[in-house]
């Protein structure tokens, strides 16, 4: 598994953003999904999570109404929409995947695989 994030860029408060994830033209199918994000200094941290088969969605509290995450299983990729974007989304977004589903979803150690980031960075 070779996890690419790709999509972040610069944009202003309340843009959009859709991040993009795929495994190196290979196929996701089986993994689960999640993204994890990493602000400057800080620790890094469950965004959300998409389920296989199902694509059951979780998401952590502070993105819920706003971020959208999804996966298309014909190009292999799993998508984070992230609209009303705010100055605290400021961060390097992750994407990883793990086989089978995890109870702790949200707990980074629980993935076997990760992408190299992208920067989302906010402006006020």
């Amino acid at each position: 598994v070779q996890l690419q994030a790709s999509g972040g860029g610069l944009v202003q408060t309340g843009d959009s953003l859709r991040l993009s994830c795929g495994n190196s033209g290979r196929t996701l199918s089986g993994y689960q999904v999640a993204w994890f994000r990493q602000a400057p200094g800080e620790e890094r941290q469950f965004v959300a999570a998409v389920r296989w088969p199902n694509s059951a969605t979780r998401y952590v509290d502070s993105v819920k109404g706003r971020f959208s995450v999804s996966r298309d299983n014909s190009k292999n990729t799993v998508y984070l929409q992230m609209n009303s974007l705010k100055p605290e989304d400021t961060a390097v977004y992750y994407c990883a995947a793990r086989l089978n589903w995890a109870v702790d979803y949200y707990n980074l150690g629980q993935y076997h695989h990760w992408g190299q980031g992208t920067l989302v960075t906010v402006s006020s």
